[in-house]
């Protein structure tokens, strides 16, 4: 079972929340309101978020407040964050907002459609991620057995860094696929971005399998954090 990524909605007005989770919906990703800012940042405690939908203009701890402490945290810095406004109060504002850290700034009304893409994007990113974490976990766990000598003479090191391998493949196919998407749509400068880490991650541990190959040694090989 594929598990599904986490989109934060935060808004102040149900009605704003529930037309962002309706053109969301056909992500067919799981979707968290939280009303305020304090109550997004509690549920940034607790769960991992693929990319945070913000409003700017809310009562008490605003959009620009409430994304200084996502990204003051170590947990959450990376996160995405979208902001969202109603009015466009100029360049000011705009830059304000990235400079709190945001990787986008849409106006309302917004196209469904362009808000939907662009959101797609950030929660494919982070599937990639998660795929490449759990390969590098896979490894680690590989190279624990050789260095505590768990598994004797039973274990079939060679099969299972073939089974690494491949499966690395596959995500290395589906992170070039995604680039060269980023780079047909002239997608946003952030997303490509992250993109090229991805790629880059990903050619860590490529080398770093490529490492406990028969004859290369197996100690030495650094894996991507």
């Amino acid at each position: 079972m594929v598990q599904k990524a986490k989109i934060l909605l935060v808004d102040d007005r149900p009605e704003n929340l529930l037309a962002l989770e309706a053109i969301l919906s056909a992500l067919d990703q799981t979707l968290v309101r939280a009303s305020s800012g304090e109550e997004a940042l509690k549920a940034l405690l607790t769960d991992d978020f693929a990319v945070i939908l913000l409003d700017v203009q809310m009562p008490g701890m605003d959009g620009f407040e409430t994304a200084a402490h996502v990204k003051r945290r170590e947990r959450t810095r990376d996160i995405p964050i979208i902001f969202l406004t109603a009015i466009n109060h100029g360049p000011h504002h705009t830059f304000r907002g990235y400079a709190a850290g945001a990787v986008d700034y849409i106006s309302k009304p917004f196209d469904p459609w362009v808000l939907r893409a662009k959101v797609s994007v950030f929660v494919e990113l982070y599937m990639k991620n998660c795929k490449l974490r759990e390969q590098a976990a896979l490894l680690r766990l590989q190279l624990e057995g050789d260095a505590n000598g768990c598994a004797g003479h039973e274990r079939e090191p060679a099969g299972l860094l073939a089974e690494l391998s491949a499966r690395l493949a596959a995500v290395e196919e589906q992170a070039e696929a995604l680039s060269k998407q980023l780079d047909d749509e002239s997608a946003d400068a952030a997303a490509v971005a992250t993109a090229a880490h991805l790629e880059r991650k990903l050619t860590g541990l490529r080398r770093a399998l490529d490492a406990l190959e028969p004859g290369t040694g197996s100690g030495a090989a650094a894996l991507p954090s």
